[in-house]
């Protein structure tokens, strides 16, 4: 099929190249072209494992252009992907998606196009876009439009660091649309990630045990709200891990024994149970934010949404509250921070917790050195103020460090040679934020091991 993608972020980008692999004709707009010019040399702007090789194995059906007119007129589907951040109440904000629609409206050419919204939109917002379209294309081609084209929502589930494996042997295909004509379309679209009938890349086999993928088609804002409420409940299992991490530190019990068993438990399950420093990224924040706006506007509270946001929050200061009881004084400490970016297997550090765990030690008057093995280079267009702290080694973040702090659980910190790096230290503490360094194993090379949610 011919389809369009309208930005090239993490979404637009792996649903592009994806779909392209399926065996689809995808031509993707951005407007920015200096990503453009990156993209159509085979090269990728954001770090995504396997992303590379895909962009590779696709460019015969794959295309990058700013121009609107060279993707939509020819387009059976089009792909809304474009970024919807938070505004300072919590809702998004809509003014990317409204330009992206207007231009999409403008150029719609003849045929059944089905307009899809992949961005992260309030519920509702599908029939907001309908009404821009129809208002542009009523506006460009001086007639009403007469069922040239149709909304639809198809929230996606990707995990950062993981987009492409869940893109191609995803848990389910959420599809919303009060057209049926459009769920026939997105039906044919997917049909090949549907029954699993693709050759898998070699560099990402199929799982063994995936079967058919199934397909959940419901009306446009129950595919809205199942988006939101999806990673809402992702959310509070964080939060619910770490809060009972600070219960488990009061009592003397061992929070990953807790969440072990507690996970074993089929009804609720392992994943999501990690306690440690929290969540960060573009999804679990503004999406929990945009649930309790929308609630607000029903005359609805959210109290269970909100709190696990709030539990999130303290998790970032109990990283500073752990170092301060060990170290007493902050002031003129050498602090290092492992890990700047969210999460490993990506450089998005977007409401990444070592950003804020820096600046409330650097309040504090302490003295600290960042690292990461991969979002350095984002780290440096990014954060201008904080670049003069970043380290190129790790040597450099324990050297004469009176603590070190894992902040994201990078595969490369979990080798590191920890008894040579314990002798460079002032004192050897290590703050554990994620909960998967050895203490024993860290003990015998003389650390003292703290972890965030234990007092122990």
């Amino acid at each position: 099929m011919r389809v369009c993608v309208v930005g090239t972020g993490y979404v637009g980008l792996t649903t592009g190249v994806s779909l392209a692999f399926l065996g689809h004709d995808v031509t993707c707009v951005d407007l920015d072209q200096a990503k453009v010019d990156l993209l159509s040399a085979g090269q990728s702007p954001i770090y995504e494992p396997h992303m590379d090789s895909l962009l590779a194995d696709s460019a015969e059906r794959l295309r990058f252009t700013t121009d609107y007119g060279a993707a939509v007129p020819e387009a059976e589907v089009v792909f809304i992907a474009v970024q919807t951040p938070s505004l300072p109440d919590g809702n998004p904000d809509l003014r990317y998606l409204r330009s992206a629609a207007e231009s999409v409206g403008a150029h719609i050419g003849e045929g059944f196009t089905v307009v899809v919204n992949k961005s992260t939109v309030p519920i509702g917002s599908s029939n907001w876009v309908d009404s821009i379209l129809r208002e542009s294309f009523e506006r460009t081609h001086e007639r009403r439009s007469n069922g040239e084209f149709s909304v639809a929502s198809n929230p996606e589930f990707l995990r950062q660091g993981a987009a492409i494996k869940d893109t191609l042997y995803p848990d389910r295909v959420v599809v919303g649309s009060d057209n049926p004509r459009s769920l026939d379309v997105l039906n044919r679209l997917y049909r090949s990630l549907l029954n699993q009938t693709f050759t898998p890349p070699t560099y990402l086999p199929r799982p063994a045990e995936l079967g058919a993928v199934p397909m959940v088609s419901t009306d446009l804002a129950s595919a809205e709200l199942i988006k939101y409420a999806a990673n809402a409940f992702l959310a509070l299992k964080i939060s619910f891990a770490n809060e009972i991490g600070q219960l488990a530190g009061r009592v003397g019990a061992d929070i990953t024994q807790v969440t072990r068993g507690i996970g074993l438990d089929t009804r609720i399950g392992p994943r999501f149970l990690q306690p440690g420093i929290g969540w960060g990224g573009s999804c679990f924040g503004k999406d929990t934010a945009a649930l309790i706006a929308t609630a607000a506007d029903y005359h609805l509270e959210m109290p269970i949404v909100g709190a696990a946001r709030e539990v999130n929050q303290l998790q970032r200061r109990l990283v500073v509250d752990r170092l301060l009881d060990e170290l007493r004084i902050l002031k003129g400490r050498r602090i290092g921070l492992l890990g700047l970016a969210f999460k490993p297997d990506t450089d998005d550090m977007r409401d990444a917790p070592a950003l804020d765990i820096a600046r409330m030690l650097l309040d504090r008057g302490a003295r600290i050195s960042l690292h990461d093995p991969v979002a350095a280079d984002r780290f440096r267009r990014e954060q201008p103020d904080l670049v003069q702290y970043l380290a190129d080694d790790v040597e450099t973040v324990f050297d004469d460090s009176d603590a070190v702090v894992l902040v994201t659980e990078w595969a490369e910190y979990l080798d590191l040679d920890w008894g040579k790096l314990a002798g460079l230290m002032r004192s050897p503490v290590i703050l554990d934020g994620r909960h998967i360094l050895d203490p024993e194993k860290l003990g015998r090379f003389g650390y003292r091991y703290l972890a965030v949610t234990s007092t122990r």
